[in-house]
């Protein structure tokens, strides 16, 4: 499903025009980007939880030239589902 699918499903199930579930979607997609931001957890109940992480540095090999190579930190954004969503997964 990508986003055009996505906002046509909001519509019919929401009863909204895809203009308003267009904006509707965007609006919560920058909410839950800005949380992320600030480094807050972003928890959907039922749905599952957005969380930011932290990778520590660690050290890799270039494949091409099989050189050891100092891979810098950086933060990841995780997702757990939450119990609802696994369970209709299933």
């Amino acid at each position: 499903m990508n986003k055009t699918e996505l906002v046509n499903a909001i519509a019919e199930k929401a009863n909204l025009s895809k203009v308003q579930a267009k904006a509707a979607l965007e609006a919560s997609l920058e909410a839950i980007a800005e949380g992320l931001a600030k480094g807050e957890k972003v928890a959907l109940i039922g749905f599952g939880t957005f969380a930011v992480a932290e990778k520590a540095e660690r050290t890799g090999i270039n494949p091409a030239t099989k050189e050891k190579i100092t891979i810098p930190a950086k933060k990841v954004i995780k997702f757990k589902a939450g119990a609802e969503l696994d369970k209709a997964v299933k």
